[in-house]
C-alpha cells in the first residue's frame, strides 16, 4: 500500500514540480505583469466570478428539486446536469455553438430582436464557464440537500412557519457549508476552463481570452510568460481544494 501510495502521489507531484522547475524566476514578475497578462487576468477574473454567481442563483433550486422533489425522470435530469463534467469541454463548446450561434433559432433571435451576440463576447466566456462549472457547484449542494437532518425543518413547519421561511431561515444556513464549497469549487472550474471557451467565444484579447487561452497562446512565442502563467493558475487551485477540503465541503 505504501508503495502504491508513493507511486500514484509523485503521478501527480512531478508534473507540479516540473512547472516550478521550469518557471524563470527573474522575469516571472514582468511576464505576469504585462499588459496581455493583466488583461487576460482582469477577464478571468469577472468572468468566473460571474458564472458562480449564476451557478449559485440557478444551480441551488436545481440542487433542491434533484434532492428532494420526487417527479419523473429525475434520475435522466440528474445526469443532463451532471453530463458536462464528463464531457470534452471542446463538445460542450460546440453544443453552445449550436444552440446560441447567429445561424441558431436562439442566438439569431437574441440578436435581431435585442442587439445581444453571445458569441465571441464576454457574455459567451460566462455563458461557457457556466455551462461546464455549475455541475460542480450543483453536486456539491444537492449532497447537502440530501443528507442534511430534516428534524429540524419539520419542528419549524410544525412550529407554522411557511415553507419559504423554512426555506430561508432554517435550510439554507444549515447547508451554507456546501453553498460555499460548493461556488468556490465552480469558480475555480470556471477559472480554469479552456475547451468551451476558446470553442464557442474565441480567443480574442481583451474580450475572450481568459488565462487558460493566454497559456495556450503563449506557450507558441514566449514560454517564460505560459509557464508563469500557469503557475498563477496552479496555485490558486490547489489553494482552493486544500482550503475547501474537510471545511466547506464536509456534509452538514
Amino acid at each position: 500500500m505504501a508503495l502504491a501510495t508513493a507511486v500514484a502521489l509523485a503521478f501527480f507531484v512531478v508534473p507540479l514540480i516540473g512547472i516550478v522547475e521550469r518557471a524563470n524566476w527573474s522575469t516571472i514578475w514582468s511576464d505576469l505583469s504585462s499588459e496581455e497578462a493583466r488583461s487576460a487576468l482582469r477577464l478571468s477574473l469577472l468572468c468566473s466570478v460571474a458564472a458562480a454567481g449564476i451557478s449559485i442563483v440557478l444551480g441551488t433550486p436545481l440542487a433542491w428539486v434533484l434532492a428532494r422533489a420526487s417527479i419523473p425522470g429525475r434520475s435522466l435530469m440528474r445526469g443532463v446536469v451532471l453530463l458536462p463534467m464528463v464531457l470534452p469541454p471542446v463538445v460542450g463548446g460546440v453544443a453552445l455553438l449550436s444552440a446560441f450561434s447567429l445561424r441558431s433559432p436562439i442566438g439569431g433571435w437574441l440578436d435581431d430582436a435585442l442587439g445581444i451576440q453571445l458569441t465571441y463576447s464576454p457574455v459567451g466566456s460566462v455563458l461557457a464557464e457556466t455551462f461546464v462549472a455549475m455541475p460542480f457547484y450543483v453536486i456539491t449542494v444537492e449532497a447537502a440537500f440530501r443528507t442534511m437532518d430534516r428534524r429540524y425543518e419539520e419542528t419549524a413547519a410544525g412550529l407554522g412557519a411557511s415553507r419559504a421561511t423554512v426555506f430561508r431561515r432554517v435550510t439554507l444556513p444549515l447547508v451554507l457549508p456546501s453553498v460555499v464549497g460548493g461556488a468556490v469549487l465552480a469558480w475555480a472550474r470556471a477559472l480554469g476552463e479552456f475547451g468551451a471557451t476558446i470553442t464557442f467565444a474565441g480567443n480574442i484579447e481583451g474580450r475572450t481570452r481568459t488565462l487558460p487561452l493566454a497559456v495556450y497562446l503563449e506557450l507558441e512565442s514566449n514560454r517564460d510568460a505560459a509557464v508563469a502563467l500557469s503557475l498563477v493558475l496552479l496555485v490558486v487551485s490547489l489553494a482552493v481544494m486544500v482550503s475547501l477540503r474537510d471545511r466547506w465541503l464536509a456534509q452538514p
